[in-house]
C-alpha cells in the first residue's frame, strides 16, 4: 500500500474512533437526563422535571398531549405539583414516590442531534397513614410500571428531552396486588384552557392498561434479524 493510501487509510480510522466516541458519550449523556428525571420524580421537584424539556417539548401521557415547555408544567408542576405536594416544589412528609428508570436502549441517529431512546419505568408510590390530606381518587399505596419511548435533541452541546412519551402498562394497590389490580386511572380528558392544567389535544387510538395486552412499538429493530417487531395480529 502507497503511503498516501495508508495515511488515507489511517484518517479514515481515526475519523471513525473519533465517531464512535462521541456517540459513547451522547448515549451516556441521555442515559444520565433520563436516570435523572426519575430521581427528579422521586423527590417531586417538579420544576427541575420542566426545565429537562426542549422549549418545544412534548409530553405524552395517558391518551393525551401536552405541547411546549409551558404545556409540560401545566401538568408537571400544575397538576401533579397541585395534587400532590400541593403547589411546594420538593419532598413533603408522608408522601412516598420512588421511581427507579432501567433498561435502556439508546440510538443516536446520523445527524449526531436527535436520538430515540426506550426505558422502562417502576414506581412505588403511597400516602402514610398520618397524611389526612392525600388524594382520595387514588390507591393509598400502589405499584406502577410502563416504558418510555422518547425522542431527545441536543441543543448547543447538551442534551434536552423533545418527546417524553409515556406509556403506563399497569397499576395495582399494594395490598390487593396486580392480580386483582383495576385498570389505570383515566387522563384528562378536557382540553387547555377549558382545564388550566389540561392537555393541548387527545390522542385519537386510546391506550388499553393492564388486565387488557398493551404493546408500545420499538424504535428499534431486532438486533440478530434486522426486522421491525411487531406483535402477532
Amino acid at each position: 500500500m502507497a503511503p498516501t493510501d495508508e495515511l488515507a487509510a489511517l484518517r479514515q480510522r481515526i475519523a471513525e474512533l473519533e465517531r464512535r466516541a462521541s456517540q459513547a458519550e451522547d448515549i451516556g449523556a441521555i442515559r444520565r437526563l433520563q436516570y435523572t428525571y426519575g430521581y427528579f420524580l422521586d423527590k417531586c421537584l417538579w420544576q427541575e422535571v420542566v426545565d429537562l424539556f426542549a422549549e418545544d417539548g412534548e409530553l405524552r401521557f395517558m391518551g393525551a398531549i401536552w405541547r411546549g415547555k409551558k404545556g409540560v408544567a401545566r401538568l408537571y408542576v400544575g397538576r401533579l405539583g397541585g395534587n400532590f405536594t400541593k403547589g411546594h416544589n420538593g419532598p413533603i412528609d408522608g408522601l412516598l414516590t420512588e421511581y427507579p428508570i432501567l433498561q435502556d436502549v439508546i440510538d443516536i441517529l446520523p445527524d449526531g442531534k436527535t436520538a430515540l431512546g426506550r426505558f422502562r419505568y417502576f414506581q412505588m408510590a403511597g400516602s402514610h397513614a398520618t397524611k389526612s390530606d392525600a388524594p382520595q381518587y387514588l390507591p393509598q399505596q400502589w405499584w406502577e410500571a410502563g416504558t418510555y419511548e422518547n425522542t431527545y435533541v441536543k441543543e448547543s452541546g447538551i442534551w434536552k428531552i423533545k418527546v417524553h412519551n409515556h406509556h403506563l402498562s399497569w397499576q395495582a394497590d399494594y395490598q390487593t396486588g396486580w392480580r386483582y389490580s383495576q385498570p389505570a386511572m383515566g387522563g384528562s380528558r378536557r382540553l387547555y384552557p377549558d382545564d388550566p392544567h389540561g392537555p393541548d389535544e387527545l390522542i385519537a387510538t386510546p391506550q388499553t392498561y393492564w388486565p387488557k395486552a398493551s404493546f408500545q412499538a420499538f424504535h428499534y429493530a431486532h438486533p440478530v434479524t434486522g426486522k421491525p417487531v411487531e406483535p402477532q395480529k
